[in-house]
């Protein structure tokens, strides 16, 4: 395990709206308003065409390939996620939502795209102090958090 140690910075309440990226649009807000590291944790809507990685589509076989599910109608979500920067000093979000729709769920990280449907609330908690970057990790090829 590795860690480091971080203070409660500001806290931004953020309501997205229809067909706005989710990791876009955080990204930006966080190099708009000089926010290095945050936790957050959202809940809304996701519309059709959005994307999932639902894990790797072969276990813990190397190369690790991606398995993509597109959510095919509006689900209902909810997420929790993290933001740090990467080796060049952008904020990268990393961030799983649970999509549901009657009594199915898909739950994935948000990366390749997951778009708003209507509205989408948005609550980050600044991490301030926290040193974590991002750097890609060259036997996984993921960008991994190093504290």
């Amino acid at each position: 395990m590795k860690y480091c140690e971080a203070k409660q910075g500001r806290i931004f309440v953020l309501r997205l709206e229809d067909g706005e990226v989710v990791h876009e649009t955080i990204e930006k807000f966080a190099r708009d308003h000089h926010i290095r590291a945050a936790s957050l944790i959202v809940l809304g809507g996701a519309d059709s065409g959005s994307v999932l990685v639902t894990g790797p589509d072969q276990g813990r076989q190397f190369p690790i390939s991606p398995k993509i599910r597109e959510l095919d109608d509006v689900h209902e979500v909810t997420g929790t996620g993290t933001l740090f920067p990467d080796e060049t000093g952008s904020p990268v979000l990393h961030m799983h939502m649970a999509c549901g729709r009657g009594d199915t769920t898909i739950t994935g990280c948000i990366r390749k795209g997951v778009k708003v449907w209507q509205v989408m609330e948005v609550t980050i908690h600044e991490l301030a102090g926290a040193v974590g970057v991002r750097k890609k990790d060259d036997a996984t090829g993921f960008a991994m958090l190093v504290p």
